[in-house]
């Protein structure tokens, strides 16, 4: 991590904890939050129990994400949710192009611009997805999907934006990038940022497979800012552990 950027960690719940189970996992990571008071720390619910949720939090440091949103503030588009409705849910930050969303659902590096777009409009803090497949990995294409993706949100993007890069092979599988395969990527990113004078205030978070015994050799990488957890922001106790890691180095510097 640099010392320049404060460390974020982001807990993507993704299709679980929908209901009281969501209110009671946001209430104990209240207490989390007093113990890294140099980490932000920001949870995505499902939007069954986002406004329940920021209620819970509120008084406290964690912020509240949604996962996905439609990029139109209103209309006859049944079954979706807005970024206006999601302001009004207590929302601050808000998921763009998550793999599973591009992969199932079929966003794309357009309709992922017109997403951050539409979200920073809103008010929104965009925390924008990019990874590549294991096919690209193992042809050497990485850093080409990444920058690729990248580039189509760039230009959109302002001084407190953050990217996240996900390898689609790491996510849910139990893989990891090693700190060496994901500092090598967020460095690429970071060039990109540079050319454009956002490198210094953007944070780049890793995320895939991200636990509590492998959080800190990644968050130790220096152009790594944090981390977006999938399955280990389930529970308090392992969410915890991971923003305790990005603690204990902020304190160690």
């Amino acid at each position: 991590m640099n010392s320049t950027r404060k460390p974020l960690i982001a807990g993507n719940w993704k299709m679980y904890k929908g209901g009281l189970a969501g209110v009671e996992l946001a209430s104990a990571l209240k207490k989390v939050a007093r113990d890294v008071p140099n980490v932000d720390m920001v949870i995505a619910p499902p939007f069954t129990v986002l406004a329940a949720c920021a209620h819970e939090v509120e008084g406290s440091s964690i912020a509240i994400a949604a996962q996905n949103f439609y990029p139109k503030n209103e209309g006859a588009f049944t079954g979706e949710v807005s970024a206006p409705m999601l302001r009004d849910s207590g929302c601050t930050w808000v998921l763009v192009g998550h793999s599973e969303r591009r992969q199932y659902f079929g966003e794309t590096d357009a309709s992922v611009a017109e997403r951050t777009r539409v979200a920073i409009a809103a008010g929104l803090e965009p925390i924008v997805c990019v990874g590549e497949t294991l096919a690209e990995r193992e042809t050497g294409q990485t850093i080409a999907v990444v920058n690729r993706q990248v580039s189509a949100f760039v230009n959109l993007l302002t001084h407190h934006a953050v990217i996240a890069y996900e390898p689609v092979w790491a996510i849910g599988t139990g893989k990891t990038a090693g700190p060496n395969e994901a500092e090598e990527v967020h460095m690429a990113i970071r060039a990109q940022l540079e050319r454009r004078g956002l490198g210094m205030t953007t944070r780049i978070l890793y995320g895939g497979s991200v636990k509590a015994d492998n959080a800190a050799a990644l968050l130790a990488c220096p152009n790594v800012d944090g981390a977006l957890v999938g399955g280990a922001s389930l529970e308090a106790s392992t969410f915890g552990a991971i923003a305790r890691a990005a603690q204990g180095l902020v304190s160690s510097r």
